[in-house]
């Protein structure tokens, strides 16, 4: 559970254990601005960057997108913590108004993420889009910290499963509908760009305009002078946190490396005839698989009380996924595997989420908490690919990739069972 600092009075309801359900309204709101900002992440990295990049540097295209990626992801890792402490410290008033800690990052990180976009539609050299890259993801980083923070400040621990399952799934469903809406409804890198600002701003705006925000008095706000010192958080004073990490990090790390190369995998190993036709096909049934089990088994948890069996069969099921893959590759055993993949981590996604608002070390820290748990979502898709192509190339192919796959999954999952605090 949630702990906080004793004082000797009441806990403002900004810090308070939240009690009250929320209602589908809330619920849907924060789904939309979810769905915004993963479009606004997915769609740059898998259509419009390199589209971009391939017609400014078309002689070493690869290298360059590389580096925008590799400075975008390190920018990632940086801001989603550091602009959780800043929320968690959070105290506006003006003249009788007092604002909320949250709602302000929120949109802060939706209006000039958007106008980072603006800028990388108009973006003609490297340099220029690296830049915008890494103002988006600043931006856009400021407002997942903020929003990912909503579920343990107004969701009861009886509900958080099944809103967490809702929470999750656009970060699987904001990647199909962001590329459909660059390549289908709208064409060319610069008119994706600001479509995509448009979407941020239509699905996010009206959750911090229409939902509460507590405001947090000064007498409780987190000094400024430990921000830094304060992003780290010890293992040993708080273990279950630190494993809720490390679990979260290998499963992510064993998703990456399952996902990151499926396209050479369909062209180099399964020999399709449309390879980019098939990778859609496969992202397709990776959603249908995942939109059908996370609320389910997020409303499951929630009612059992359990936590930690969901996690290990759900890392069960995705570590069969990738020994299928490993096994045989081929087109019909891909189809199976992208569908029973995507079931076993939409189980992991919605419980998991859950789990760890249930080990935060402090209410005064929630946001900056969530955002060190994001290093462990942002990471693996930085290490990922250093590691798996030296086993695609040197170590065995992609047989040997899907079997690494399936071990650090399932070693992910099962370390679960070293959090003690949450059944």
């Amino acid at each position: 559970m949630t702990t906080v600092d004793p004082t000797p009075t009441s806990l403002p309801a900004a810090l308070a254990e939240p009690t009250v359900p929320v209602r589908r309204g809330w619920i849907a709101l924060l789904f939309a601005a979810n769905l915004g900002v993963w479009m606004a992440f997915f769609t740059p990295i898998q259509v419009l960057l390199p589209q971009q990049i391939g017609q400014i540097a078309p002689a070493n295209k690869e290298t360059m997108l590389a580096v925008v990626t590799g400075l975008g992801a390190l920018a990632a890792v940086l801001a989603n913590p550091l602009a959780g402490a800043l929320s968690d410290r959070t105290c506006l008033r003006f003249g009788r108004w007092e604002f909320g800690r949250r709602h302000i990052w929120t949109l802060g990180g939706a209006v000039l993420g958007a106008l980072a976009l603006v800028l990388l539609a108009r973006a003609h050299t490297v340099l220029g889009v690296a830049l915008g890259w890494v103002a988006a993801q600043v931006c856009f980083n400021a407002m997942l910290a903020s929003l990912t923070a909503a579920v343990p400040d107004r969701v009861p621990v009886t509900q958080r499963g099944g809103v967490s399952g809702w929470v999750g799934i656009p970060q699987v469903l904001g990647l199909v509908l962001g590329v459909v809406l660059v390549t289908v409804v709208f064409t060319g890198d610069g008119h994706g760009y600001l479509a995509v600002a448009a979407a941020v701003l239509l699905l996010a705006l009206p959750f911090a305009l229409r939902t509460a925000d507590d405001p947090l008095p000064r007498a409780h706000r987190p000094a400024l002078r430990g921000l830094l010192a304060g992003l780290w958080v010890s293992p040993r004073r708080h273990p279950d946190f630190g494993w809720a990490w490390i679990t979260r990090f290998l499963v992510q790390l064993g998703n990456a490396f399952g996902t990151l190369y499926l396209l050479y995998f369909l062209t180099d190993e399964v020999r399709v005839a449309d390879p980019e036709g098939g990778l859609l096909v496969l992202i397709l049934l990776y959603t249908a698989g995942l939109m059908a089990t996370t609320v389910v088994a997020g409303r499951l948890s929630d009612r059992t009380g359990k936590r930690k069996v969901f996690v290990i069969a759900a890392g069960v099921v995705m570590t069969a996924a990738a020994l299928l893959l490993a096994a045989a590759p081929t087109w019909p055993v891909a189809v199976v595997a992208a569908l029973v993949l995507g079931a076993g981590y939409g189980v992991y996604l919605s419980v998991d989420a859950a789990l760890i608002t249930q080990v935060l070390p402090k209410a005064t820290d929630r946001a900056k908490d969530l955002g060190v748990i994001n290093i462990a979502n942002s990471a693996p898709q930085v290490l990922g690919p250093a590691i798996a192509a030296p086993i695609v190339v040197y170590l065995g192919g992609y047989p040997v990739l899907y079997a690494t796959t399936a071990a650090v999954t399932l070693l992910g999952s099962v370390l679960v069972l070293k959090i003690r605090s949450v059944p």
